[in-house]
């Protein structure tokens, strides 16, 4: 088989899921569908798509199945069915949910005979089929390396690793920076226009800003890795110095200073943890931590 001539199937047609099977019919993968609601697949069996009468039926078709449902749950329920057959056959769950989920759904699925990888989409719908969707996949890297050509119709594919929770962690991680740049952007932005410069104005040099932060991110994580954070550009407590200035201009000026208070204890306690002379990296200490401890 050439990868156009293998059949997948996708299970779960909100609009990712839509957007999934899409992608597999224009790249010419003969494809099967199924979903709870079936008038959802009407555009999709108009662009050639099968849409199988039951779950049973939608995984025989498919030499690779898609899972996009709302959680794991409901992916256990759907395909523990007891007229559900698994053994033998191989799916790729794109779910989300969190990293114990997606383990203990590896191990459910394995029991009963499936292969199974897990994974996590990084992008909206509409990118589903270009380069800038990001699709992380994790589990066996022979199962995954034995579905690539088909899977690179979804788009720029990324293998993490044989733990299945991995894409999970990847996930929440990656939301963790966008939120992260996102907040203190608006920070910033609340700031200025209190001088009355707007969001436009103020973009640009943010953009210069989060850019050249990133550049930071090998050396720092070698520090990390290396378990050693020498101040090689400004020591902890310096850093604290500038972030209560921020606290103080915030105040002064009307803004919310919640999140730079947030940031401004984390650092206060390693400073008190005896890090004051170390490079920022070493708040990865507290970030290891629960709250509290």
């Amino acid at each position: 088989m050439n990868k156009t001539d293998t059949p997948v199937t996708v299970i779960g047609l909100g609009l990712m899921g839509q957007a999934l099977a899409g992608a597999f019919l224009k790249a010419g993968h003969p494809t099967t569908v199924w979903n709870r609601t079936t008038s959802k697949a009407h555009q999709l069996v108009a662009e050639g798509a099968r849409l199988a009468p039951t779950i049973g039926d939608a995984l025989e078709e498919g030499s690779l199945t898609i899972i996009c449902l709302t959680d794991y749950q409901a992916v256990q329920e759907l395909l523990g069915a007891s007229d559900v057959e698994l053994d033998g056959m191989t799916l790729l769950n794109l779910t989300s949910g969190d990293s114990a989920q997606a383990r203990e759904t590896a191990r459910w699925a394995t029991q009963r005979g499936a292969r199974y990888l897990d994974g996590a989409i990084m992008a909206v719908p509409p990118a589903i089929g270009t380069a800038e969707a990001v699709i992380l996949h994790c589990g066996p890297q022979a199962d995954f390396e034995t579905h690539k050509s088909t899977l690179d119709a979804l788009g720029t594919l990324s293998y993490l690793g044989a733990d299945h929770g991995l894409a999970s962690l990847y996930d929440v991680a990656g939301l963790a920076m966008m939120w992260s740049v996102l907040n203190a952007w608006l920070q910033g932005t609340a700031l200025l226009r209190t001088a009355g410069v707007d969001a436009a104005t103020y973009a640009p040099f943010a953009r210069r800003m989060a850019a050249g932060v990133a550049e930071w991110l090998p050396g720092y994580a070698e520090q990390i890795d290396n378990n050693s954070f020498p101040a090689e550009v400004s020591a902890l407590a310096t850093d604290a110095r500038a972030m209560a200035h921020l606290i103080r201009e915030s105040e002064a000026v009307g803004v919310n200073a919640e999140l730079p208070k947030l940031i401004k204890a984390m650092a206060d306690r390693s400073i008190a943890a005896g890090h004051g002379g170390e490079q920022y990296p070493v708040l990865i200490e507290e970030f290891g931590k629960p709250r509290g401890d």
